[in-house]
């Protein structure tokens, strides 16, 4: 083959992969619009668009001509390692989407859409039974998916490894017994030790200011608002609507504006990731984060690591009182700081404190494993979640409103999979953050004066600018110099709360 046919293969290669992205990039639209401005009566119009949108998709992704689109270039040996690396995923992702039919394809992508909008009413009215059928659907049909992967004999190791390649459900248990072993303890000590003040929290937070806030922090950041937007949700979310295009919404509540700050701070990580990868990389299968937890882990590491830190507070209590003279008149950076760290067992995940958020991941995680394995009849979900919330939390939720219609993931997607990363970034926060220190003495000095060039320069250079080009693994390896640990979470947690605390 001559070298201009061989260019001519690369040049549709590439072209077929932009189409691809761009497909993806739509389809995003379409959930972005249903999420935030869609009319209430357009449900069904919605759903057929997406269904109909996902078929072409699917079509494009498994057809003939690409497969051998993808056949000549892994035969290429004058490809460049990044180039070699696009063929082996572009490859995998081929084979995986080869094996769903696409009535198949169309059929989940119509259901989650209704199944959505069936929820944004449900879950207000507290109606768990509504949506009763739509998940017995949806565990139908994610089981389904599962079966296509024979080579995965339990369904919620092959949801694992869709978003946290090379993790089993194993592997998650065993940093799950470790967590629970080292966390429950701590938080008892840490509530045992009494609330800090709140009081003020309660005010009355006008909804444009906290807005106004939130947004001007993760210009500090460095979140391109060129590049970006946020708008209202019902639950918080980023989305990647083209290279170019990252947008994060948020909610709001005018009794607690730490809901609205640390949701933007939170789906801002997740935008700095995604508006980090490499520019050559957009329009290709390197184009984006490269699993759930690496991503999650950039979203606590901005919400948490710094969000939450005391240099934080020092640098924006300020421009926080000011914001809110009349709110915050009679309270004190210190106050502050601690009540944004405040401990206690809660019934809502996105709201729950660091130590005890993943007591609320593990539960989801073994209901998922639950529902999938026949163990668990979607019909006793609702009560299901209440006895495991009393038996890991100590609590019990007055409605589903606040238990198993709390969470969308189930509701606008499949079960399995959906909430390991969550922790598994929780872990890599720390992971991550205690590498970027090592390498930049000082980091809290920096967050102190606003100053985050380093932090994110050195996240963007060592997870950023890779997008997909490494596994999760290599990425973690070559970033910290270790495989996944949960050591520097530990520590991180055992010491900020050790002295908050004074344990």
């Amino acid at each position: 083959m001559t070298t201009t046919e061989t260019d001519t293969q690369w040049q549709h290669l590439t072209e077929r992969w932009q189409e691809l992205a761009d497909f993806s990039g739509i389809g995003a639209l379409l959930g972005w619009d249903q999420s935030t401005f869609l009319p209430a009566g357009a449900a069904g119009d919605r759903s057929r668009q997406q269904s109909l949108l996902a078929g072409l998709r699917h079509a494009r992704a498994t057809d003939a001509e690409y497969g051998k689109l993808l056949d000549a270039a892994a035969r290429r040996s004058d490809l460049s390692p990044e180039q070699t690396r696009m063929v082996q995923v572009a490859r995998q992702d081929f084979e995986k989407a080869t094996r769903l039919p696409a009535e198949f394809v169309r059929e989940f992508s119509g259901h989650v859409g209704q199944s959505y909008s069936a929820w944004t009413e449900a879950r207000p009215a507290g109606d768990f039974g509504r949506m009763v059928p739509y998940l017995e659907k949806t565990l139908d049909l994610s089981l389904q998916a599962a079966s296509y992967f024979p080579e995965f004999a339990d369904p919620m190791d092959y949801y694992i490894d869709e978003s946290d390649e090379g993790m089993t459900a194993e592997q998650v248990g065993q940093v799950f017994s470790e967590l629970r072993e080292a966390l429950v303890p701590l938080a008892d000590a840490v509530i045992a030790a009494g609330a800090p003040r709140t009081d003020f929290l309660g005010r009355g937070f006008a909804q444009d200011r906290q807005l106004a806030f939130g947004e001007r922090v993760i210009r500090d950041y460095g979140y391109d608002f060129r590049r970006g937007r946020q708008d209202l949700t019902h639950h918080p979310f980023m989305t990647r609507l083209g290279g170019h295009d990252v947008r994060i919404t948020t909610r709001v509540k005018e009794n607690d504006p730490t809901e609205a700050l640390y949701s933007t701070l939170h789906e801002a990580g997740h935008a700095l990731y995604e508006q980090g990868v490499d520019e050559a990389f957009l329009g290709t299968p390197l184009g984006g984060g490269v699993s759930a937890g690496v991503h999650e882990s950039q979203s606590r590491l901005w919400e948490n690591l710094v969000g939450r830190s005391r240099a934080f507070w020092s640098a924006y209590f300020g421009d926080w009182r000011d914001t809110f003279p009349e709110q915050l008149a009679d309270v004190t950076e210190e106050e502050m700081h601690r009540a944004v760290n405040t401990v206690s067992r809660s019934l809502i995940r996105t709201d729950s404190d660091e130590l005890t958020y993943n007591l609320h991941v593990i539960t989801r995680f073994e209901l998922e494993r639950d529902l999938l394995s026949g163990k668990l009849a979607v019909r006793d979900l609702a009560d299901a979640w209440h006895a495991a919330y009393e038996r890991n939390l100590g609590l019990r939720a007055p409605s589903d409103v606040d238990g198993a219609l709390q969470d969308v993931h189930w509701y606008f997607g499949s079960i399995g999979g959906a909430f390991q990363g969550y922790t598994l970034g929780n872990v890599l926060s720390a992971q991550f953050y205690a590498a970027a220190e090592a390498a930049n003495p000082g980091l809290e000095a920096d967050i102190a004066r606003k100053d985050f060039s380093r932090l994110h320069g050195w996240l963007r250079e060592n997870v950023y600018r890779h997008g997909r080009r490494f596994t999760p693994t290599e990425l973690t390896e070559r970033a910290t110099g270790q495989a996944l640990t949960a050591a520097p979470y530990l520590k991180y947690l055992r010491e900020k709360y050790s002295q908050l605390y004074g344990l």
